[in-house]
């Protein structure tokens, strides 16, 4: 059986390349780090997104926050009764929570209470009432932890335990009976659980009220009215759907976009310039290459085929390296500086990695613009010069 590809020219076209060194390198290296950057901002962006996305649909469907004078103020629990009463609300959460400011590593931690017989509002919640025993967190005083603050308290000297400072300027020494980790570093990386009571001593807060309240609905197409009519009975507050918290998001993710489609332009840009430069025409070594091929008996199909195998070497290999040195940029060296495009360079949150997320049509359409561009713009000026005479052409 004939093999389809021609090993003898296909040997020549890498030797052609190695005698052609200096402009190879060049046109390797700029071509490896324009897919690269392109590359390595969507790994970025499909991960972040796919981590909104995962957090989104674990919000609960209403939130409820009472606000004075433009600010979020605590809610008395005297108004859950009136909001149960209110037609297709399955429950009423109320929310004891709030951010922890550890100065020591300029970052906030989101200090959650809730107690192990009531309904949980998230399912990470749920799954960490059925793995831990919080009677036992009542008793020891103790808070089960996100990995990413284990690993920050860890780094500022804190094992076993952690120190948090009342409003009133006194301790609270709580142990640290767990580590978890949800489904989602967003979800978990920041979070600190435990009990109510414990909570509501920390931030100083009264036992008649909460944070806010959070409501489950049973027929997601009446949220929009039960939110009206919540609006109605309390004037004072703002109700947030699930909804408006995902346009939020995706607002904030679509600015955030907008520099990557900058810098996809730019690198585009650059690189059909590269390609219009290579398109313009022959060099006067390959031209004279190509008449001395035709010369020794060489057909246009056989040098079309060289060129091809040049062409298609120079940048695969491109396209491939680009791609791995991007993956190991981004998911083992946690994308240092590009990252910042998304997430921004505040350091108030604990760092986090960015998860694994491959979106194969993305780059199958960044292959199909560069790849096969690129092998046109070398087949299509060596076929112009291969259809000329031999001695016309090393003339």
């Amino acid at each position: 059986m004939k093999s389809k590809i021609n090993l003898f020219l296909f040997d020549f076209s890498v030797l052609s390349i190695f005698r052609r060194g200096s402009k190879n390198i060049f046109i390797f290296f700029v071509f490896t780090l324009l897919i690269f950057l392109l590359s390595s901002v969507l790994f970025i962006s499909n991960s972040i997104k796919s981590e909104l996305d995962t957090t989104l649909n674990a919000l609960p469907d209403i939130t409820v926050q009472r606000l004075q004078a433009g600010r979020a103020i605590n809610m008395p629990l005297s108004r859950l009764n009136k909001l149960l009463a209110i037609d297709g609300v399955n429950a009423v959460i109320p929310r004891v929570w709030g951010y922890y400011y550890f100065a020591n590593a300029g970052a906030n931690f989101s200090v959650v209470g809730i107690d192990q017989f009531e309904d949980q509002y998230r399912d990470l919640y749920t799954k960490l009432c059925d793995k831990f025993n919080f009677d036992k967190l009542k008793k020891d005083s103790g808070m089960l932890i996100g990995s990413g603050i284990d690993q920050m308290l860890k780094n500022n000297f804190y094992q076993g335990y952690f120190n948090f400072v009342k409003p009133d300027g006194s301790l609270a020494k709580v142990k640290i009976d767990g580590v978890f980790k949800a489904d989602t570093a967003l979800e978990s990386n920041d979070v600190i659980v435990m009990p109510i009571k414990k909570v509501r001593e920390i931030f100083g807060m009264k036992p008649d009220e909460a944070v806010d309240f959070v409501i489950k609905v049973a027929n997601p197409s009446e949220i929009p009215n039960i939110a009206r009519k919540i609006t109605e009975i309390y004037p004072d507050t703002r109700v947030i759907t699930k909804e408006d918290l995902k346009i939020s998001y995706q607002n904030l993710f679509d600015y955030k976009g907008g520099l990557f489609l900058a810098l996809f332009v730019i690198s585009t840009f650059t690189f059909f310039m590269i390609i219009y430069d290579k398109a313009s025409g022959v060099s006067s070594d390959e031209k004279r290459e190509i008449g001395i091929l035709k010369a020794v008996g060489w057909t246009i199909d056989d040098i079309l085929k060289e060129k091809f195998y040049e062409a298609f070497v120079i940048s695969f290999v491109s396209f491939i390296t680009a791609l791995c040195l991007s993956m190991f940029y981004v998911y083992f060296l946690n994308a240092p500086l590009l990252r910042n495009i998304f997430i921004g360079y505040s350091n108030l949150k604990p760092a986090f990695d960015l998860p694994f997320s491959f979106d194969f049509q993305t780059f199958a359409i960044i292959f199909f613009l560069t790849v096969p561009i690129y092998i046109a713009a070398t087949i299509i000026p060596s076929w112009r010069v291969a259809s000329m005479d031999a001695d016309e052409v090393m003339r």
